[in-house]
């Protein structure tokens, strides 16, 4: 096989998951990782005052993303369950946004185990759609609004403390693309 610089020519997505490895094994522990979000609770307040107070949730600022998760390795089968859900989620929702998302959006798990032989799994998030939120509890409660309290509470106890990472992604340059096709 023929190496071209540091990685072997096996296209751009998988040099974007080597960079983001390497990335997050670099970060700090401290503020680095986030906890993965609570799901959204009904309230009475008027729905303006439900709109100013209502977090953003996860939304990306740039072209691409990927979200670490770093996962217990006796709660995988739970993890992809729980994914197995979201991707449903996203295929039977009406909302032309969620369909843009689901068509950008990859999971991949490594082979090698993390970290204390924790699971590491990634989402690819490739388009980015702008403004979309990709906060998976969102996403759940939208399809299954009757099963996402037991949905978040199995989602939730497949992360080791601070197992969540989120990295925006600029294009600097298409390697596949025609001449001149960087951004």
């Amino acid at each position: 096989m023929r190496r071209i610089g540091f990685f072997p020519a096996v296209g751009r997505r998988l040099a974007v998951i080597g960079a983001g490895l390497a990335l997050m094994l670099t970060l700090p522990a401290a503020g680095a990782w986030a906890q993965p979000q609570e799901p959204a609770q009904q309230t009475t307040q008027p729905a303006q005052q439900q709109e100013q107070q209502k977090p953003k949730g996860l939304v990306f600022g740039a072209d691409a993303g990927i979200v670490f998760n770093t996962i217990k390795p006796d709660k995988t089968a739970d993890f992809e369950m729980v994914m197995g859900k979201l991707k449903e989620a996203l295929q039977k929702s009406t909302n032309p946004q969620r369909k843009q998302q689901a068509a950008g959006w990859k999971v991949f798990k490594s082979v090698e185990p993390g970290p204390g032989g924790n699971v590491l799994y990634m989402f690819i998030i490739d388009p980015a759609v702008s403004g979309a939120d990709y906060t998976v509890s969102t996403i759940l409660n939208e399809a299954f609004p009757d099963q996402i309290q037991d949905l978040y509470k199995t989602y939730a106890a497949c992360y080791v403390q601070g197992g969540q990472s989120v990295v925006n992604l600029k294009l600097v340059d298409a390697m596949g693309a025609a001449a001149g096709g960087g951004q």
